[in-house]
């Protein structure tokens, strides 16, 4: 089976889907791998290190897509690079496909089968193939130090000789993976810390790391599917507002990370809230990319509102590419042995990972998160 890895197209994305020590194990299992030349250069993974690995280096992307039976990618092709792809051929990705309907469309219209590891189930046996945790892992460590690296102040409380410096407080929405990162690397830098998450179950991993817990009430309106929160009413945000508005304007660091799969982000800090907050502090909405929590938020821009810095940065992960590169290869190399070996895929279509992730299959849409099926 000839798997293929093209260079990222997307702005700012230096993030590779294989690494050269997958490569090497791959290749060991039987399977042929073209890397397009270039592709891991801003992972910092150079074209000798694949060719020593034991891949074959292409330089046209063109025909790297036209030959290869499997392409493995960290973001969506575009609709050109889908249909340059061979009928039959299958691609493994981000497709986010409840609201990228072009890309699913061109995967219909190719023929080609698609499977989208942000859609692989949330069970403890595929635990090894959730790419969504491992990048959002490393998002929230990262934007912890982002926001440290633009408030003007130390995190950790000092005393000195000319007096002591108090710690700085940080406010965390979302308590999820990326979440529970953020608070752990803010309590290593010596933050004090305050998290909101409307999930009451995320209390006790939330203390376990150091971090106080702001209760809000939850009621029938919010529902909870695989791990994530699926739908919240009007009323209830406006009820976590309120109680977590207080929180926000003694912070000097605020950091947003709450998403719902498939949906616009849900607006967590309002207008009224950014302003309440000091003079030269932060906040970083790592939902800018889907919506944004924060009123104001620019998607890849850091944008200053009454002395208030909102970091937007639309991938996080990217601003970590090595790590994330090597994650994230793990991550859709257990993917692909799941579901295949050297020679075909199994197409086990009601076996739970299979059934769960595959979005296009021949040509066919056959998802869920697809509302309107198109077939080729």
């Amino acid at each position: 089976m000839k798997l293929a890895v093209p260079k990222e197209t997307k702005f700012k994305e230096n993030r590779v889907a294989l690494t050269p020590d997958v490569v090497k194990d791959l290749v060991k299992k039987g399977f042929e791998v073209n890397i397009e030349s270039g592709a891991g250069m801003n992972s910092f993974f150079a074209d000798e290190a694949y060719t020593a690995a034991g891949a074959t280096i292409v330089a046209d992307a063109k025909k790297l897509y036209a030959d290869a039976d499997v392409i493995l990618k960290v973001n969506a092709p575009s609709p050109e690079e889908i249909a340059g792809m061979k009928k039959d051929a299958i691609l493994l990705s981000f497709l986010f496909a409840g609201t990228n309907p072009d890309v699913v469309s061109a995967c219909c219209k190719a023929g080609i089968s698609a499977f989208s590891v942000d859609a692989v189930p949330r069970i403890s046996r595929a635990q090894k193939m959730d790419a969504l945790s491992s990048q959002a892992n490393l998002a929230g460590y990262k934007a912890v130090l982002m926001a440290a690296n633009h408030i003007g102040k130390i995190l950790p409380m000092m005393t000195t000789a000319a007096g002591t410096i108090k710690p700085c407080k940080i406010v965390i929405f979302g308590a999820g993976v990326a979440g529970l990162q953020a608070i752990a690397t803010a309590k290593r830098l010596g933050a004090v810390v305050e998290v909101t998450d409307i999930r009451p179950e995320t209390k006790e991993q939330v203390e376990s790391l150091g971090g106080k817990f702001i209760e809000v009430k939850g009621d029938a309106s919010v529902k909870i599917e695989g791990g994530y929160v699926k739908g919240v009413s009007e009323e209830f945000l406006k009820m976590q507002q309120e109680l977590v508005g207080k929180h926000v304007m003694a912070a000097d660091i605020v950091i947003t990370t709450a998403l719902i799969p498939g949906r616009k982000a849900p607006l967590l800090m309002t207008e009224e809230m950014v302003k309440s907050m000091k003079f030269g502090s932060v906040i970083v909405d790592m939902a800018v990319e889907s919506g944004g929590n924060v009123v104001g938020s620019e998607l890849n821009k850091n944008v200053v509102k009454n002395g208030v810095t909102i970091i937007g940065e639309g991938n996080i992960p990217s601003l970590l590419p090595m790590n994330a590169s090597d994650l994230y290869a793990k991550n859709i190399a257990t993917f692909l042995l799941h579901l295949a070996d050297k020679d075909k895929f199994n197409w086990e279509m009601e076996e739970e990972i299979t059934k769960g992730s595959l979005i296009v299959h021949n040509g066919v849409a056959v998802h869920p998160s697809v509302a309107k099926p198109v077939s080729a």
